[in-house]
């Protein structure tokens, strides 16, 4: 744990830090601004869209340190923990100068709130939500998505011939794969049912919002596209 820096006077008027940016955990990357790094006295959230969606408690926490990576290319916090369940290499990509970063967080106290007594039903929760892992995603529901993604792709290049004429084997699956992307997106956001479904108990559609957003515009642009390619 990074001790406390007693050339800081903590801020009395900061209690919290938020802040946008990029994020590593394990060999996923979520580029910026799909990632949000929030402080509190009792609690560092660390939340990477549909890359994870991790919580800690100030004693999960070893250390947060100035990560650098290409020199000033990429630059960040790398957060050591004690959570099984997450992967142990976890990055908050920022533009700010990390050692600030780290500053603002002792002056919040969350350096120093090691034994604080927070709320029972709070502390269930985050024990819960880090019991069941970052990944958002039911585990089958990811498999069988990412199968059937590949199967309509695959099913495009299988039974489209291509030529000079048409070099690439873009058809009738590609169309289906994106146009349920689009679907799944609205479905998600709209029907809480629908999300229940494909996210674990504990998670949210919050914590993915932003990134389904993204699905939308980027499955939506694809299908005018193709549709205007067609009539055209």
């Amino acid at each position: 744990m990074n001790p406390p820096n007693k050339g800081i006077k903590r801020n009395i008027y900061m209690e919290k830090l938020e802040i946008t940016g990029g994020a590593r955990i394990g060999l996923a990357h979520a580029t910026w601004p799909f990632a949000k790094f929030k402080v509190s006295k009792d609690k560092l959230e660390l939340n990477a869209s549909i890359v994870g969606n991790l919580v800690f408690q100030p004693n999960d926490i070893i250390s947060i340190e100035p990560y650098s990576k290409f020199s000033f290319l990429s630059k960040g916090l790398k957060i050591n923990h004690r959570i099984t369940n997450y992967d142990s290499e976890v990055i908050f990509w920022t533009f700010e100068n990390p050692l600030t970063v780290i500053n603002q967080i002792r002056q919040i106290g969350f350096f120093d709130n090691i034994n604080s007594s927070a709320n029972i039903t709070e502390t269930a929760t985050i024990q819960q939500q880090q019991q069941i892992g970052g990944f958002p995603i039911k585990k089958n529901v990811a498999i069988g998505l990412v199968a059937l993604w590949n199967i309509l792709f695959i099913a495009d290049y299988i039974g489209t011939a291509t030529s000079e004429e048409n070099p690439l084997p873009v058809g009738i699956g590609a169309t289906i794969a994106v146009a349920a992307l689009f679907l799944g997106s609205v479905l998600a956001l709209k029907s809480k049912d629908f999300s229940k479904l494909i996210l674990k108990e504990g998670k949210e559609i919050e914590d993915i919002k932003k990134f389904l957003y993204f699905l939308i515009l980027f499955s939506g642009c694809v299908l005018l596209v193709s549709v205007i390619s067609r009539i055209v």
